[in-house]
């Protein structure tokens, strides 16, 4: 008995330094330089976006290690319930990033009353089965070609009535995936998110693009300005409207949306399109990269050798061609910027500095959202912060497209 009441203390003990490693890191990263940040993203992401469950796992290890009633087992339960108490503290977060969501939406300017009212927060229950059944539920075209490679492929999220309903079309999402320019694919990405808007009567397009190191910039952000010509051109089938159509995407889709909608038919990005459409009504970047010219957190080992050819010192004019920092214009459409401000993959700097310049030069509204104790890839599941964030997100597109609708209804009758 007291061998296994010594290997019980010792994996409890383990645990719950995991656990204090957890809750620490989850407020405040040590561990912030590319690829090994991505080892801080895994223990701090349940801790700060399930911090009920998680602090109970950690409280009922605690407890068992107790039992054990050893030197090492209440060390361990000691250990456990700190880690416990720190990971309970931040329960708070969610509401609190809802709060910073509201005060950004705030920044479209305008009435107060422009603005939908906030939607309450389902139960877990219910969050967690139609995460699970809404590619079956709104999913209404699958693996549609945008382009004559075989990576082109897009999938479009609609209730299926929308297709039925004739008229002007729905506003439409085109949702960027993210992974680092090198993995990741179209049904990795914002299912929430999606899955929402569809509800309230959106089309979502997700799209899959070429990636790294297989295949170099720029054929990552082409491969993006071909899906919405492709949008532009063919929404409609699906009940679209191609007069308003947005993007969003998260880290490297971050990256290619921002982007995108700094850059509207851009020659440089349209190889052999140059005459095609790609205009955006508004973007949505989740903590993206912005700045190709920052070796903030690791950036230049992850895009030398397998996203460029090139290195930052030889080729200056390319990566700051596809920095979104330094392509804002003053006709740049409206943005919501989304980042978590504890985020070790991309550092929330890069979305500090794009904020800065949209706001310094572009004449569209510019709102900044920057979530207490947010990771990186927060929004991959369910939680309550999730939730809040899909909710301030349609708030926000509503506003740009009620705006777009009045606009182009002014100019009719002129």
């Amino acid at each position: 008995m007291g061998r296994i009441a010594g290997v019980l203390g010792g994996a409890a003990a383990a645990v719950g330094a995991l656990g204090v490693a957890a809750a620490v890191g989850a407020r405040r990263p040590v561990i912030t330089r590319w690829p090994l940040s991505i080892g801080q993203v895994a223990p701090c992401l349940p801790a700060s976006e399930a911090p009920g469950p998680t602090g109970a796992v950690f409280g009922t290890v605690g407890l068992a290690a107790l039992a054990t009633r050893t030197p090492l087992g209440c060390a361990a339960a000691a250990l456990n319930a700190v880690a416990a108490a720190g990971i309970a503290g931040m329960r708070g977060d969610a509401e609190r990033s809802a709060a910073v969501l509201d005060d950004a939406l705030l920044q479209l300017g305008g009435d107060p009353d422009e603005l939908p009212p906030a939607e309450p927060v389902p139960p877990l229950a219910r969050r967690l089965r139609e995460w699970r059944t809404a590619p079956g539920r709104y999913r209404v075209a699958v693996d549609v070609p945008y382009g004559d490679l075989p990576v082109q492929l897009l999938d479009i999220w609609a209730d299926p009535s929308i297709r039925r309903s004739g008229g002007r079309g729905a506003p439409v999402l085109l949702q960027v995936h993210g992974g680092g320019w090198t993995f990741g694919d179209k049904a990795g990405d914002a299912r929430p998110l999606m899955a929402y808007l569809a509800e309230r009567g959106w089309v979502c397009v997700s799209i899959d693009y070429r990636l790294g190191p297989g295949e170099r910039w720029p054929s990552m952000i082409v491969d993006v300005k071909r899906a919405i010509a492709w949008v532009h051109d063919h929404i409609a089938e699906y009940g679209g409207d191609p007069e308003f159509v947005a993007i969003s995407g998260g880290s490297a889709g971050g990256h290619l949306c921002a982007l995108a909608a700094t850059t509207p038919n851009d020659p440089e990005f349209q190889p052999g399109f140059t005459d095609a459409d790609t205009t955006l009504a508004a973007a949505v970047p989740f903590y993206g990269v912005h700045d190709f010219t920052a070796d903030e957190n690791g950036l230049f080992a992850l895009l030398e050798g397998k996203v460029f050819t090139t290195t930052p010192m030889d080729d200056e004019h390319g990566y700051r061609q596809a920095s979104p920092v330094h392509r804002v214009t003053p006709d740049a459409p409206p943005f919501l910027v989304i980042h978590g401000d504890t985020d070790t993959v991309a550092s929330v700097g890069q979305s500090r500095r794009f904020v800065a310049a949209l706001r310094r030069i572009s004449r569209s509204p510019v709102c900044y959202a920057e979530l207490p104790n947010a990771q990186h890839a927060y929004d991959a599941w369910p939680t309550r912060r999730t939730a809040h964030t899909a909710t301030a997100v349609h708030r926000f597109l509503t506003v740009v497209h009620r705006r777009h609708l009045a606009s182009a209804g002014a100019r009719a009758r002129a």
